[in-house]
C-alpha cells in the first residue's frame, strides 16, 4: 500500500515540475514590461566621481574638519532600495572622496532626525553581520574586473568590517586587510573617515600623466527605519556588490604599483589539563609561527604559512542531528576563509570537492586538530581569467599520519558576467609502520561555471570526479542550478547527482549514492497601503531524493509550502509553514540513538518561527517544530534572546528543547536540553571579552569558552583563549581545559 502511495508521489512530484514552471514562468512573462523599471540594466554611461587630491594632511578621527572635506564634491544622489524601490530618502547621506600620496580617503555625514537617539547598533565586534546595525560601507573594484569588489564598512560607532565579493553574490568573509576608520556620533546623526592605504588595493599600472578609473559602489543601511540606499542606483534583487551597475571612481594618481609585503608572526604558550579516571595529562608547551603575504605584483599574490594557529578561532557549537544527512559545519579559521570564494562550489553546502575543514584535522570535521607545518596559497587574477593554487603540509599524530594536501584551480572570464572553471585536488595520506596505515592518494577534477544570460538569470553547473588510490573506486557527482532573481518572484531549479564511490577526501558531501531536486520559488509582494507589513513572500520547495544506483528507488520527499512568510516595518518577522514528508527508510538508521525500523512512512510536520526587532536593545526568538516524525511525535522548541543595553556589552541565550514519544522499533520517548548562554563586553571595537557556555542533556556535555582579545594596532592582536570541556554521560567522566595565550604582530613593508 506505502509503495503505491511513493510512486503516486513520484508521479505528482513529476507533474509538479510542470506546474511549477507554469505557475512561475507565465507570471514572469506577463510582469516583465512592469518589471522593467524595477529589475533595470546596469548604464552603459555610469556616473563618474571626481576625487581631489589633499592639500593637507587628513587627521582620521570621524569629524571631517580639515577645509579639503569642505572642497571636494559631495555625493549625495542616493537610491533607495528598501523598504520600497525608489521614492523619497528618509536618511540623507553625503560622501566625499580624497586621496593622497599613500591613501584614498572617503568621508561620509550620515544624517538622522533622532541623532544620538536613532542609532541601532548591537555590539563592537569586527566583521560584524549585515542587517542588525546601523551601517555605511563602500566597494571598490580597483582592476575594472566587474566580478570581484573589496568591500569596507563601519559602524557609526567604528567597527570594521571587511570583505571580498564575487559576481555579486558570493561572500569571502575571512579577508581581512590594512585599513583605519573612525566616526564621530553627534545630534545630526554620524559622520566616519576611511583611510585604505594604495598598498592595500590591487590595482593595475597607469601610463604617466594618466589617472585611475576605478569601480565604486557605495551603500548605506538606516536600521531603525529598514532603508538601504546606494550610489549609483542598484535594483532591489541584487546586492550592493554587483559590480557592474558600478559608478567610477576618476582623477586618482596612484603611486605605481610595486611588490609590497605584510608579515605576520605570532608567539604562542598553551596549557593543557586532561582529566579522566583513566587518564590524567597535564603539560604546556611554547610555539612560534606566523604568515606572509606577498604581492608579486598587483594581480599575483603569495601567502605563506609556518606552524599555522588556530586558538582564536571560534568553537563549533553542538548539534543534535535528528535527519538522515551529514551536517555541515562552516570554516571558522581565516587562512582558509580567506579567498575561499575561488574554489569550486564554494556556494552551496551539499557537493563541494574541496572543503578546507578536511585540512588540520584528525579524521572528521570535528575531530582533534592536527599540527599544519606549513602552507602556501596563490592568487592571481585578471579580467579575463584567475589562477589560484594551495599546498598545505599537516603533521602527524598519534592517531593519523601526515598528510600532504594540494589544490590547483583555473577559471576563465568571458561575456559580461560569465565563467568557465576546472580544478584539481589531491591529498596524500603517508603510510605509518606504527599505526599499521598504508599510504593513500584520492584525486578530484572538477569542471564547473556559471552563465548570467541577464542581470536576473543565474545557471551554475559543477561536475566532478573522484579517484581513490585505496578503494579503487572511480565515483562521480554534479550539480545543475536556474533561478531567476527579482523583484516581484523568485523561482529557482536545483539538480544534484552524488553516487555511492564518489569520495572527495578534501572535500564534503550531504550524502552518497542521491539524486536530488529541488525546485520551488516564492512571489514578492511589498503591499504599499498596508504600511506595517513590508514584505511578504509566499511560496513552496519541492525537495525530493531517490537513488543515485536505481533512479526508481525512492529515498525521501517533502514540500515545503509557506504561505505566511512576513517582515513587519520593524523588521520583525513571522513564519507558518507546513512540511508533508514522504519517507522509505531502507538501511540502518539511529537518530540520537533511536533505531528507526526499515518501512515507508508518510507524516507532516508544522513550523512557526518569530523573532522580534532584532536591531534593539532587546530581542526575543522562537521557533516551535511540532507534528508527527516517522512512527511517533517530535516536539522541538528553540527559544533565543539578547539582552544589548549599549553597544558594548550584549548578552544572549539560546534554548532547544526536544520532545520525542514512541519513536521507533521500541517505540522510544527521549527529552534533550540544548542551552547556550554568551555574553561580549566590549571597551571600544579594539578590546573585547567574550565568553560563551553549552550544556547538551544527550550527552551530558559541558564547554565553556572566553576569549578576551586587544587590536593593540591594526590587525595585530593580543589573545587569552580559555576553554573547557566536560563529558559526564560516558562510563569514564572526561575534561579537558585549555588556556592559551597568543599575540600576533602585522608588519607590511
Amino acid at each position: 500500500m506505502c509503495r503505491a502511495i511513493f510512486i503516486k508521489v513520484q508521479n505528482l512530484l513529476v507533474a509538479s515540475r510542470i506546474k511549477f514552471l507554469c505557475l512561475f514562468l507565465i507570471p514572469q512573462f506577463i510582469l516583465s514590461q512592469s518589471d522593467e523599471k524595477l529589475d533595470f540594466p546596469p548604464s552603459e554611461n555610469p556616473p563618474v566621481i571626481h576625487v581631489q587630491r589633499a592639500s593637507t594632511t587628513i587627521e582620521i578621527d570621524g569629524k571631517l574638519s580639515e577645509a579639503d572635506w569642505m572642497k571636494a564634491t559631495p555625493v549625495s544622489d542616493f537610491f533607495r532600495r528598501e523598504p520600497r524601490q525608489g521614492g523619497k530618502i528618509q536618511h540623507e547621506t553625503l560622501v566625499r572622496f580624497l586621496y593622497d600620496d599613500k591613501n584614498l580617503y572617503v568621508g561620509a555625514i550620515c544624517k538622522d532626525s533622532m541623532g544620538l537617539k536613532g542609532i541601532r547598533v548591537q555590539d563592537l565586534r569586527r566583521d560584524f553581520s549585515w542587517g542588525e546595525n546601523d551601517l555605511f560601507g563602500i566597494a571598490l573594484d580597483p582592476q575594472n574586473l566587474k566580478q570581484y569588489a573589496q568591500a569596507f564598512q563601519t559602524t557609526p560607532y567604528g567597527n570594521q568590517r571587511d570583505f571580498q565579493n564575487f559576481n555579486g553574490n558570493l561572500y569571502d568573509n575571512g579577508w581581512n586587510t590594512l585599513w583605519t576608520v573612525r566616526t564621530h556620533r553627534s545630534e545630526e546623526g554620524y559622520s566616519v573617515e576611511f583611510a585604505i592605504p594604495f598598498k592595500t588595493l590591487r590595482y593595475d599600472r597607469v601610463e604617466n600623466g594618466e589617472s585611475a578609473q576605478w569601480g565604486v559602489t557605495i551603500v548605506r543601511y538606516a536600521r531603525r527605519d529598514v532603508e538601504v540606499s546606494t550610489f549609483p542606483p542598484i535594483p532591489q534583487a541584487f546586492t550592493p556588490y554587483r559590480m557592474t551597475y558600478a559608478a567610477k571612481l576618476t582623477g586618482i594618481e596612484v603611486p605605481p604599483p610595486s611588490s609590497n609585503i605584510r608579515v605576520e608572526p605570532y608567539s604562542l604558550y598553551q596549557y593543557d589539563n586532561i582529566n579522566s579516571d583513566e587518564n590524567k595529562l597535564s603539560e604546556s608547551k611554547l610555539k612560534v609561527g606566523g604568515d606572509i603575504k606577498w604581492a608579486v605584483d598587483p594581480r599575483t599574490v603569495l601567502d605563506l604559512t609556518f606552524n599555522t594557529d588556530f586558538a582564536q578561532a571560534d568553537v563549533d557549537r553542538a548539534v543534535n542531528n535528528l535527519e538522515r544527512f551529514n551536517i555541515f559545519f562552516p570554516e571558522r579559521r581565516q587562512f582558509f576563509l580567506e579567498n575561499s570564494g575561488i574554489w569550486a562550489g564554494g556556494l552551496q553546502q551539499s557537493i563541494r570537492p574541496f572543503f578546507s575543514r578536511r585540512i588540520g584535522l584528525q579524521g572528521s570535521f570535528n575531530a582533534e586538530p592536527a599540527p599544519i607545518q606549513f602552507g602556501t596559497r596563490f592568487t592571481q587574477r585578471s579580467e579575463k581569467q584567475a589562477l589560484a593554487g594551495l599546498f598545505v603540509r599537516q603533521g602527524a599524530t598519534d592517531l593519523t599520519p601526515a598528510s600532504n594536501f594540494g589544490v590547483a584551480r583555473y577559471l576563465r572570464n568571458y561575456g559580461r558576467e560569465n565563467n568557465v572553471g576546472i580544478m584539481v585536488t589531491h591529498r596524500l595520506d603517508e603510510s605509518s609502520s606504527e599505526l599499521g596505515v598504508v599510504a593513500n592518494n584520492n584525486t578530484t577534477i572538477t569542471f564547473d561555471g556559471q552563465i548570467r544570460p541577464s542581470s536576473e538569470w543565474d545557471i551554475q553547473y559543477l561536475m566532478t570526479t573522484s579517484i581513490d588510490e585505496q578503494t579503487g573506486e572511480t565515483g562521480y557527482a554534479g550539480r545543475i542550478f536556474v533561478g531567476n532573481s527579482s523583484n516581484k518572484f523568485y523561482f529557482g531549479w536545483v539538480t544534484e547527482y552524488t553516487d555511492e564511490d564518489y569520495n572527495p577526501a578534501m572535500g564534503f558531501v550531504r550524502q552518497n549514492n542521491v539524486i536530488r531536486h529541488n525546485p520551488g520559488g516564492y512571489y514578492i509582494w511589498r503591499p504599499k497601503k498596508i504600511n506595517w507589513i513590508r514584505r511578504w513572500d509566499p511560496g513552496f520547495f519541492v525537495n525530493y531524493n531517490h537513488d543515485a544506483s536505481d533512479p526508481s528507488s525512492f529515498q525521501q520527499a517533502n514540500l515545503y509550502i509557506f504561505p505566511v512568510y512576513l517582515w513587519f516595518k520593524d523588521n520583525s518577522f513571522l513564519e507558518m509553514s507546513l512540511f508533508p514528508t514522504w519517507q522509505n527508510i531502507n538501511f540502518n538508521f539511529a537518530p540520537l540513538g533511536i533505531q528507526i525500523a526499515n518501512d515507508d512512512y508518510y507524516y507532516t510536520r508544522f513550523l512557526i518561527r518569530y523573532n522580534t526587532d532584532r536591531s534593539k536593545k532587546w530581542s526575543l526568538g522562537a521557533i516551535y517544530n511540532f507534528g508527527n516524525f516517522y512512527n511517533g511525535t517530535r516536539n522541538t522548541l528553540e527559544l533565543s534572546g539578547r539582552l544589548a543595553p549599549l553597544p558594548h556589552t550584549a548578552i544572549t541565550v539560546d534554548y532547544e528543547y526536544n520532545d520525542i514519544r514512541d519513536l521507533g522499533v521500541r517505540s522510544e520517548d527521549l527529552t534533550t536540553h540544548l542551552i547556550t548562554v554568551g555574553s561580549r563586553f566590549a571597551l571600544n571595537p579594539r578590546i573585547q571579552l567574550s565568553a560563551f557556555y553549552q550544556h547538551n542533556s544527550f550527552d551530558d556535555q559541558g564547554r565553556w569558552n572566553i576569549r578576551a582579545s586587544w587590536e593593540y594596532r591594526p590587525l595585530s592582536f593580543l589573545y587569552v583563549v580559555f576553554n573547557d570541556t566536560s563529558i559526564d554521560d560516558f562510563a569514564t567522566p572526561f575534561n579537558e581545559q585549555q588556556l592559551v595565550s597568543k599575540i600576533t604582530l602585522i608588519k607590511q613593508f
